[in-house]
């Protein structure tokens, strides 16, 4: 059986390639989001067009429209539940037409491979001042390989039923000096490995955006994608952590 790869594009885009179909997660192809710039990393290079785009919630950071803007209308777009209503009045009717929306439990096949949403622990509003709300999911993948795609989340109960993963790109940051509520930092992202069992574990969601005007923090930035591979060495020795840097690419070998 081929492999399943993924590339790690920074915050929590990533690429993830399975059974001859081609994933983007929470694209943002650009330097600048907001009050964030691309502080690591190159701009995003892909490697042609995804088959499916899966947006785990409606925050800049992870439903950024001018990223989306400029994929072509054939890519499938996958929101949790609740968010057309935004797509309709940023992107238009015709990509809230096309989009599906999916609440945990539910499922949809592209080709090959089915996406699944599952639960995440995290507001799913895209903002504290917008009316817009829907809520916040991860993904899971299913294909050659179980893969989890944990968008942003803390911990919930019911996670180790999502186990046993083959694969888990994992949040252990933000970007920013500190975490507010919904978030796993790398001592509870270890804990999320623990409990969903991947045989391989990527960090994201670190490492890459700083908020303009801020000054920086080294530690808060750089430092988490490490502590996550330490603390997972004591918490959960049976799965392989990969840190990757921008751009770069993780190969994962079907279970014999």
């Amino acid at each position: 059986m081929s492999a399943v790869k993924v590339t790690w594009w920074g915050h929590s885009t990533a690429w993830i390639e399975d059974s001859g179909v081609r994933l983007l997660t929470d694209p943002v192809l650009r330097d600048r989001v907001a009050h964030l710039r691309r502080m690591r990393g190159p701009t995003p290079q892909l490697p042609g067009t995804p088959d499916a785009v899966l947006v785990s919630h409606l925050h800049a950071d992870h439903l950024d429209v001018a990223s989306l803007r400029r994929l072509p209308d054939r890519v499938a777009l996958i929101v949790p539940a609740g968010s057309r209503p935004f797509l309709r009045r940023r992107l238009g009717a015709a990509a809230a037409a096309r989009a599906v929306e999916l609440a945990p439990g539910e499922e949809y096949r592209v080709d090959e491979v089915t996406v699944r949403a599952v639960p995440a622990a995290h507001d799913g509003g895209r903002g504290p001042w917008s009316r817009h709300r829907a809520m916040a999911v991860g993904y899971t993948v299913h294909g050659r390989a179980d893969t989890w795609f944990a968008g942003d989340t803390g911990l919930f109960a019911g996670m180790a039923d999502l186990g046993p993963l083959d694969l888990a790109l994992i949040p252990v940051g933000g970007w920013g000096p500190t975490l507010g509520l919904g978030h796993l930092d790398p001592v509870r992202a270890a804990e999320a490995v623990r409990l969903t069992t991947p045989r391989y574990a990527v960090p994201v969601h670190f490492g890459t955006f700083w908020p303009a005007g801020l000054a920086f923090r080294r530690g808060m930035f750089h430092e988490p994608g490490r502590r996550f591979v330490d603390h997972v060495a004591g918490t959960a020795p049976g799965t392989r952590v990969t840190e990757l840097q921008p751009g770069e690419t993780l190969t994962v070998e079907p279970a014999s």
